[in-house]
């Protein structure tokens, strides 16, 4: 990487973690529940119709798409392209653990990188795994949690779903301070190798998954406060906020 890019990558590192501050202490502010479930969503109308937005979209081509890459590409093959998008996640893991201060994580991170990436080839094998060195999964939002930040109001995002004010800042400063992403943003064509290894990665589980996140979105008695319900619950847990909970796609959130 030349040095202008550098200092190019580092401005807007610096412009990311900066926004990153401002909104995460507007979401400490705005963490009062607005209801007696601890579910603070005061945007709820816009995000029932991005829930809506988003709906129509996995039924008439996430959905059917992931079908046939399921039926048509063996499944061996669809988790070799998973364990490799997941090796291109790892150094924004070692990232995140580093500004967590998890320093032991952090270098758990950069091992299963530099096996997978190699004894691995390539990432396609979790040759790490093999070894017993398991990875730690983690993001900007959970680094913006142990900083103390709020996780602010829900908010679901069109095409990546449930998330809230917290969790996506997080997405946004995740994309900025991978490594890898710095390293071939401006190269051709290396900079559509990790967004075509997530597409397939997501198409994947969205196929693997598919009976539960099918009965989620059209058998339940309401789609968005079902996903909203188990989204925030499971992050929760993730963090260390909530114990986990058993939910009932097929049960009526609000017991009508």
């Amino acid at each position: 990487m030349s040095l202008s890019r550098i200092r190019h990558a580092s401005g807007r590192i610096f412009l990311a973690l900066t926004a990153a501050l401002f909104v995460s202490a507007c979401a400490t502010t705005q963490d009062v529940a607005t209801r007696s479930d601890g579910i603070n969503d005061p945007y709820e109308s816009t995000n029932r119709s991005i829930h809506a937005f988003n709906k129509g979209l996995d039924r008439n081509l996430i959905r059917p798409v992931a079908k046939g890459y399921g039926a048509v590409v063996p499944v061996e093959f669809r988790n070799r392209v998973n364990d490799f998008s997941e090796n291109l996640s790892t150094p924004g893991y070692m990232v995140n653990s580093l500004l967590q201060g998890d320093f032991k994580s952090a270098g758990v991170s950069l091992v299963r990188f530099v096996m997978n990436t190699t004894l691995g080839l390539g990432g396609f094998v979790d040759a790490a795994t093999e070894f017993n060195i398991t990875s730690r999964e983690t993001d900007f939002g959970e680094t913006l949690a142990v900083w103390g930040s709020g996780e602010g109001a829900y908010i679901e995002l069109p095409v990546f779903g449930p998330s809230t004010q917290r969790d996506t800042v997080g997405l946004v400063v995740d994309f900025f301070t991978n490594p890898l992403t710095l390293a071939t943003v401006d190269d051709e064509p290396e900079r559509y190798i990790p967004p075509t290894a997530l597409a397939l990665s997501v198409l994947n589980d969205r196929e693997k998954f598919s009976r539960q996140i099918d009965s989620i979105l059209y058998e339940s008695a309401d789609s968005y406060a079902q996903a909203r319900q188990i989204y925030l619950q499971n992050r929760r847990f993730e963090l260390g906020e909530e114990e986990p909970a058993d939910i009932d796609p097929f049960t009526d959130p609000f017991g009508e």
